[in-house]
């Protein structure tokens, strides 16, 4: 399902650049709202996103009119402030309290995740006391009409903000991708054993060479 058939689903890069302004609200309070260069740059941050994007000005500012239309981004207008500045209005559109942002905030920008990993990767937006707090996140996130976020498999939770169909796709993508990576050890171990079994043929054709020619001088 796109965006077309669905007005409620964001696409990737929507989904970035709300989560970036959600993340720097609680990471540094003190530069948000943020500028349109201080968004991209951390659109583009290489640590703690999934996937990483290369993002320009151009490009997050047509994003960013697209979220001001659905009403989940605001221009803020600061006194002498001699650029624009954006902030999320996720809060607001979701009813969502500052846990529950974080753990949505956590999975918009690093994929597929476990209820401990969030609880790791959470902190500096939000600090859990326990994995089982941020298990009753995930559920009233699960329990919101439409929800959220998904129940996968093996323990992992997923944003369904991009539609359910994209979150079917990137598991699906994620099982070929580690059965590839399996089977390509499993190749490589077979031809390790051929290579060990052909190196050995060899050294007792040799062994039996020599003891053919030592057999000469006895």
């Amino acid at each position: 399902m796109t965006t077309e058939d669905n007005p409620d689903i964001l696409d990737q890069l929507e989904i970035r650049v709300l989560a970036v302004l959600a993340e720097k609200e609680a990471t540094t309070p003190d530069a948000y709202p943020l500028s349109l260069n201080a968004l991209t740059n951390g659109c583009n941050q290489l640590s703690s996103r999934d996937p990483v994007m290369t993002l320009t000005d151009a490009g997050v500012h047509d994003v960013l009119q697209r979220l001001m239309q659905r009403k989940l981004v605001a221009e803020v207008s600061q006194a002498g402030a001699r650029v624009a500045k954006f902030e999320h209005r996720m809060r607001i559109k979701w009813t969502l309290e500052p846990d529950k942002l974080a753990v949505l905030t956590v999975l918009m920008l690093r994929g597929f995740q476990t209820a401990g990993e969030l609880r790791a990767r959470c902190e500096r937006l939000h600090a859990f006391g326990s994995i089982e707090q941020v298990e009753v996140c995930l559920q009233f996130l699960i329990d919101k009409y439409p929800p959220l976020v998904a129940r996968l498999a093996r323990g992992r939770f997923a944003q369904l903000l991009a539609g359910e169909s994209f979150v079917e796709q990137q598991e699906i993508a994620g099982t070929f991708s580690g059965k590839v990576r399996a089977d390509s050890g499993v190749d490589r171990l077979a031809q390790l054993e051929a290579e060990v079994l052909q190196l050995r043929a060899g050294f007792d054709d040799l062994s039996a060479q020599f003891a053919l020619f030592k057999q000469q001088f006895d």
